[in-house]
């Protein structure tokens, strides 16, 4: 069984999506942008200021599905320019301290003009 997540405290989906969707003991995140989840506008000039607004995004959205950034197992990541990647993996490593499996790569462009975008999948806690 299926079950759609929503949450006020992280943006709302911009497209015909789900901030998140939860299959059995999974939570599969959409990509976050840097969003404001006030204001819906981008946050943050530079790769580090975005990449925190888009962890604190994927905070909510795990934790209103039940799980948190320690229950991620993997992560994807679309930086719009690999030269961001070491201030990137400097955040990055501030929220997802235990290490899970990722794929980061770059990408061409990304919607608003981000700089960069995350998903994840986590497993529900107990």
């Amino acid at each position: 069984m299926r079950r759609k997540i929503q949450t006020d405290k992280a943006p709302a989906a911009i497209g015909p999506y789900t901030q998140a969707i939860v299959v059995g003991n999974l939570i599969f995140t959409s990509g976050q942008i840097p969003l404001n989840p006030e204001t819906g506008m981008l946050e943050g000039k530079t790769i580090a200021e975005q990449t925190h607004r888009i962890c604190q995004n994927l905070e909510a959205v795990l934790s209103a599905a039940g799980g948190s950034l320690k229950s991620v197992v993997k992560t994807v990541c679309f930086l719009d320019d690999m030269a961001d990647f070491a201030a990137f993996n400097e955040v990055y490593a501030q929220y997802f301290t235990d290490k899970p499996a990722r794929s980061c790569v770059a990408v061409k462009a990304l919607p608003k003009g981000a700089l960069i975008e995350v998903e994840v999948i986590a497993e529900m806690e107990e």
